[in-house]
């Protein structure tokens, strides 16, 4: 039997849709303030309007883009705040990407920004411990060559003594970093080194 298959036709054309990645919601604390800097409080459109239906967070700003229900529609919102404050942390973790955002994401040997990974001053086999004050961020060459010496040994110093940083701390440095997507209706709420208008 010989049966003649017909090749499906091709799915229609993809409309413009609100992708899962698209129209994010700046996140605001109760204060007004973004609840981070870096990375940037941002949720989906999907969380930030879930939010809203539940009643946690007042829309501060609108993107002209809107969801309809049978019986609903609404704007996205591009600026949310939160009806409860929530206290931010004081202490940042300890995390790899914390010590590259106080190293201001470049080596602290020789300066370099590529190729980042982090390097004990002590190193672990000599009694270094994986903390604030003994890791700093360092790319793989100044790394390899530093090896398993000590600054004095290795006659390699880092170009700031490590520390275990504030919140506000990396706050500041995040600033120096921006996404690189900032919708308009966000830049009221952001500290970001821009002209201002005169």
């Amino acid at each position: 039997m010989n049966a003649h298959v017909h090749p499906l036709p091709p799915p229609p054309a993809p409309t413009p849709s609100l992708a899962a990645s698209g129209f994010p919601a700046l996140v605001l604390n109760a204060d007004f303030r973004p609840l981070s800097y870096y990375p940037l409080s941002l949720w989906s459109w999907q969380d930030a309007i879930k939010a809203v239906f539940l009643e946690r967070v007042n829309i501060v700003a609108n993107y002209d883009r809107a969801v309809r229900s049978p019986s609903l529609e609404i704007k996205l919102p591009s600026v949310v705040s939160l009806k409860t404050y929530v206290k931010p942390s004081t202490h940042p973790a300890f995390t790899r990407f914390n010590v590259f955002l106080r190293d201001r994401f470049s080596c602290q040997y020789c300066g370099a920004r590529d190729d980042l990974t982090f390097d004990h001053l002590v190193p672990r086999s000599r009694g270094g411990h994986t903390t604030w004050d003994n890791v700093v961020a360092a790319c793989s060459p100044c790394n390899l060559r530093k090896g398993n010496m000590t600054p004095a040994e290795s006659k390699m110093w880092p170009s700031q003594k490590p520390f275990q940083p504030s919140v506000q701390h990396l706050h500041r440095n995040g600033r120096l970093f921006p996404p690189n997507y900032l919708h308009d209706s966000w830049l009221d709420y952001l500290y970001w080194d821009t002209e201002l208008d005169p």
